[in-house]
């Protein structure tokens, strides 16, 4: 057992990602095939800057869903299953988690909140309780794998804490990223999952930066804090404009 702490690796994204989208928005608005003008995209005929400023020009106007068709698959490691929580809300995405019924647990890592670690006594009492917590677990299995029960990891797994390090593989098309981006980069997200989705921001910026270079907080985009009375202050808040 030992603290941990989340990794986001990107493990593929859709092909020739700026092109796709540029053929998916042409088709919006050209009479004939993309397909008769995909070789020419691939070659390097029509240049990355005048597809980009294509792309730029429409998602401006509101029409974003061509970029539907670019996804994006990561791994996030060392995530807690309270982030997972959060995480499987968002659609539309795909999820494939780590499994507590089939892997065991008995020596799980775990993730500790940033104010629990500043404190001491309060960073002591949690190590405390996550030890006390694996040692029931180990003991629970053994007990009911002495019963002969096939189930003991998904019967043990009830005392596991929402601290318990998972993985999980996630895929979303941008247009579900974009949103993702924008109410979870928000200094109000839980401290995890921001951190989480700007590890996966800075991926996709990197592959697409055509799509995602203005992408974060809603407040960014809009110029003012949509949340209110819970603003963080960063911008004023609606209604105090």
């Amino acid at each position: 057992m030992a603290e941990t702490h989340a990794v986001v690796t990107l493990l593929t994204h859709t092909p020739d990602p700026l092109s796709l989208v540029y053929a998916a928005f042409r088709q919006c608005y050209h009479a004939g095939s993309v397909a008769d003008m995909w070789p020419r995209l691939l070659n390097g005929d029509i240049p990355r800057e005048r597809q980009a400023e294509f792309v730029s020009r429409i998602l401006e106007s509101g029409h974003v869903s061509p970029i539907e068709h670019v996804s994006f698959t990561f791994v996030l490691d060392g995530v807690s299953r309270a982030l997972t929580h959060q995480l499987v809300r968002h659609r539309i995405a795909s999820y494939s988690q780590q499994s507590q019924r089939y892997v065991a647990a008995q020596d799980f890592d775990y993730l500790v909140p940033p104010r629990v670690a500043e404190n001491p006594e309060a960073l002591r009492r949690f190590n405390d309780c996550m030890a006390t917590i694996g040692k029931t677990y180990t003991e629970l299995k053994a007990l009911l794998e002495a019963d002969g029960h096939a189930s003991a990891n998904e019967d043990a797994r009830f005392v596991l804490p929402q601290a318990a390090a998972s993985r999980i593989v996630v895929t979303m098309n941008c247009r579900s990223l974009l949103n993702f981006f924008e109410h979870r980069t928000c200094m109000r997200a839980q401290w995890e999952i921001r951190g989480v989705a700007r590890q996966m921001l800075r991926l996709c910026q990197g592959v697409l930066p055509e799509i995602f270079r203005h992408a974060g907080p809603r407040c960014e985009r809009l110029g003012y804090c949509p949340e209110g009375a819970f603003s963080c202050g960063r911008h004023p808040a609606k209604g105090t404009l």
